[in-house]
């Protein structure tokens, strides 16, 4: 780790769509960047060096959960080992979400209160409370390049009523957790802080209520962040009305930082996202999808277990470069799959996260080029092509 202070540049910009470069005390992130998650520290059925190495997919940074890392194996034990890169070996930057998503998840085991959210483990049962400072503090234990602040998720379709509520309540707990955040570089209060150049981002809420969303933008920006994050989509909504409150929400946040739209999505949500003004995702469909066979080509969408595969000696995309694509036929593809090995759904995690981190890179180089919108129309009319045969 270096002593390098976080910042973001803007470098391309082509209609809304930006090209950038986050700074990090381990290394930079050309943006817009997608985020393999690696839930646990690390990502289902792959090494790091599947995403590191010279013959890697080349992801410069990865999100963790802070929910599922503080009960196992606990935020103290990873301070002790020198923070979360050291104890899972990853050199690169790393984000952590707040837990909140998760605690939130688990409906008839949490309640939540002004103070915080009170829930059982699902490991054990075992009764615990995060609160926005808990979760300043579990992240700074942790010491991820970023750090999301505690939100309340609220579930589609909510009224109006309830969707100003969970925001008014984000917001309070964004300023406790800013609070807490600023307090942890001159205050003692018994943690160990791995990254000391750590940066937090607020995250913008209200539903799909556009003046609420207005609003949480402009008081979280109010608060003071290093980055801006949109929660609460992707949640079961349509599409198009993800986009809409995408592109009505990014023009209240600040050009100079970072856009982070959490947990979205498809290749296409990637696309039409980072026309609307973002920098920044994760998704678990890349991975998810991969163990289940369903696979994201440059025509599509394949669901290898389909019997047309059986006797196809083709790679899995002719358009693709990784390690997968040059050594294993679709008929190999689906053996594995059928016969329920495990390096089936290695080498599908491996071709998936390649097809969206190669995606990112197409995309990059058409803003620096200004040929996004080119790119757009060329992708979208590629990606649908194909029949999907799911």
């Amino acid at each position: 780790m270096s002593d390098t202070p976080f910042g973001f540049t803007v470098t391309h910009t082509d209609g809304l769509a930006r090209r950038g470069v986050i700074t990090t005390p381990h290394g930079d992130v050309q943006t817009p960047a997608f985020m393999p998650v690696g839930t646990q520290g690390a990502i289902k059925g792959l090494l790091h060096r599947d995403l590191l190495g010279p013959d890697g997919a080349g992801a410069e940074i990865l999100l963790s959960n802070t929910y599922h890392l503080y009960l196992r194996p606990g935020d103290d034990l990873i301070a002790r080992r020198g923070g979360l890169h050291r104890f899972i070996g990853w050199p690169r930057p790393i984000l952590t979400d707040s837990g909140g998503y998760q605690v939130f998840s688990l409906a008839e085991r949490r309640t939540i209160t002004e103070e915080g959210a009170r829930f059982q483990s699902h490991l054990d049962g075992s009764p615990h409370m995060l609160t926005p400072e808990r979760a300043a503090d579990i992240q700074a234990q942790l010491g991820s390049d970023i750090a999301m602040v505690l939100d309340e998720c609220l579930a589609y379709p909510a009224t109006e009523d309830a969707a100003r509520e969970s925001m008014q309540r984000t917001l309070r707990w964004a300023r406790r957790a800013r609070e807490r955040f600023l307090a942890m570089r001159k205050a003692d209060f018994g943690l160990r802080i791995a990254n000391p150049n750590q940066a937090q981002f607020g995250i913008v809420q209200g539903g799909v209520h556009p003046d609420l969303r207005e609003q949480s933008a402009r008081e979280t920006v109010a608060i003071g962040f290093e980055g801006y994050a949109i929660g609460g989509l992707s949640v079961g909504e349509p599409n198009e009305v993800m986009y809409d409150i995408t592109a009505k929400t990014t023009p209240f946040l600040p050009a100079d930082r970072p856009r982070y739209l959490m947990g979205t999505g498809t290749p296409p949500d990637l696309v039409e996202s980072v026309a609307r003004g973002i920098d920044m995702f994760d998704c678990v469909l890349p991975t998810r999808n991969a163990r289940n066979g369903q696979l994201f080509t440059s025509e599509g969408r394949i669901n290898i277990k389909n019997a047309r595969y059986a006797e196809d000696d083709g790679p899995l995309d002719p358009a693709c470069s990784c390690y997968t694509c040059r050594t294993a036929s679709r008929a190999y593809l689906r053996h594995l799959y059928m016969a329920g090995e495990m390096n089936g759904a290695t080498l599908n995690t491996l071709h998936n996260l390649n097809f969206y981190l190669d995606t990112m890179r197409r995309i990059r180089d058409a803003i620096a080029f200004g040929r996004f919108e080119s790119f757009r129309l060329g992708f979208h009319q590629s990606f649908s092509r194909q029949v999907t045969d799911s």
